[in-house]
């Protein structure tokens, strides 16, 4: 039987609330350490399934972990081993294609089952065999991934074909120990892409240019040890927004990494959404106006997603739950992933007033009034939307699978409680 969530909706969210370890970056910091010999120290892990199958992975390739403490890792690969990887553990996590450009550097390849993750469309891996190949390494696939290297990567200037967040930090990973300098165009910019950089330089490589598109990286001959904690994240404080507006509540979210927030509150203020910024907190505040600002002459607005520093897609369930609750209409388009929008039928189920245009886009009619429904999680960041959605409707709520809302969100629902949320988990 999968595990659920039984929620009593309908109760006004109120405290405050400290978001975990971004994940997304704690992904790739984990893979790091394969580039070294000598312990990292990572703190502000956050403990979720991902993170857990990835230690599996890494742990596999004769990699030690000691936990310090609860949320701060030792990694230490001093002795790294290639290894057949478990097939199950890739086809959970998405992020085990990040072990490509540490191992092709550390022992010349790797054999790589097919990655998984969500199930929110195609998601292409040719970006990373296209940068791996253009350093000089054979990469091909046959059933599984094939990455080999005879001797070292050889720095060059990469265009990478789209501006994937995994790619573009395989591709540091590789360039930082290939020899010469290595210009990688067209890279993604996101908040966990750049901490990887920082923690890299913290390492010994020579990355410049960091939160642009345009990244240049010297490479260097050793990399060693290094101490580093990782941000918020900001996906969850985006969601702990989210639940404060739609319960009608108030949250106050500490240490909400507020520099990344920037554009989330430029598209939340055009859904009639505000907060205050009070040093590294944000305060929700209970009264909102939840009124859509229509574009000039009054046209319908459009929500869409972009590569950083533009609107996430991860937070694009968590933006239509919102709409629901807010006067007006809106269009939001996801040209990313062809299956992100279609989590919106349960949300039609429970009462909202929402067509779906295509696999990309829909629009939302607010505001409406929520029933309570039994649901099933179909990834993790639509798992955390229906979960917002239970949250505002009056009346007891089931959602299965919540072990996809779990592989990216630390005890959500020990946060939710400390917030007045009547949320039970049972196996």
């Amino acid at each position: 039987m999968l595990d659920s969530f039984t929620i009593e909706g309908g109760i006004p969210l109120r405290g405050e609330v400290t978001p975990s370890g971004n994940k997304n970056a704690a992904l790739p910091l984990m893979c790091a350490p394969l580039l070294t010999d000598e312990p990292v120290i990572l703190h502000n892990m956050p403990e979720i399934r991902d993170i857990i199958a990835m230690r599996k992975l890494i742990e596999s390739l004769g990699v030690t972990f000691e936990e310090l403490t609860p949320h701060t890792w030792k990694i230490h690969a001093k002795e790294v081993r290639p290894s057949d990887l478990d097939p199950d553990l890739c086809r959970n996590v998405r992020a085990s294609i990040l072990l490509a450009g540490p191992m092709c550097n550390r022992c010349g390849g790797l054999l790589l089952p097919p990655p998984g993750g969500d199930v929110i469309g195609r998601r292409r891996v040719d970006t990373h065999i296209l940068a791996l190949l253009k350093l000089g390494a054979n990469a091909y696939y046959d059933r599984q991934y094939h990455f080999e290297v005879t001797g070292r990567l050889k720095g060059t200037e990469i265009l990478m074909d789209e501006a994937s967040v995994t790619a573009t930090e395989n591709a540091i990973m590789a360039c930082v120990l290939a020899e010469g300098t290595s210009i990688l165009r067209n890279a993604a910019s996101e908040p966990h892409v750049q901490e990887l950089c920082h923690l890299l330089n913290l390492m010994g490589a020579k990355i410049t240019n960091i939160g642009s598109n345009v990244l240049t990286i010297e490479g260097v001959d050793k990399l060693h040890g290094a101490e580093f904690t990782i941000g918020p994240d900001y996906l969850e404080v985006g969601s702990f927004i989210g639940a404060a507006v739609v319960t009608h509540g108030e949250i106050l979210i500490r240490n909400a990494g507020i520099q990344y927030l920037d554009m989330v509150k430029l598209v939340f203020n055009r859904l009639g959404i505000n907060w205050n910024v009070i040093g590294s907190d944000i305060l929700v505040p209970e009264n909102q106006r939840l009124v859509i600002d229509p574009d000039i002459g009054g046209a319908i607005p459009e929500i869409s997603v972009m590569p950083w520093p533009a609107f996430p897609s991860d937070l694009m369930s968590i933006a239509i739950v919102i709409a629901t609750q807010a006067q007006g209409s809106v269009l939001f388009h996801d040209w990313m992933y062809p299956s992100r929008m279609y989590f919106t039928d349960k949300l039609v189920g429970m009462g909202a007033q929402i067509v779906l245009c295509d696999p990309h886009r829909c629009i939302v009619q607010g505001p409406t009034r929520l029933f309570p429904e039994k649901l099933e999680s179909p990834d993790i960041r639509a798992g955390m939307a229906l979960l917002l959605a239970t949250l505002a409707a009056p009346g007891q709520s089931i959602i299965r699978n919540i072990r996809q809302i779990e592989r990216g969100y630390e005890r959500v629902d020990e946060k939710l409680r400390a917030l007045g949320a009547r949320i039970e988990r049972s196996a």
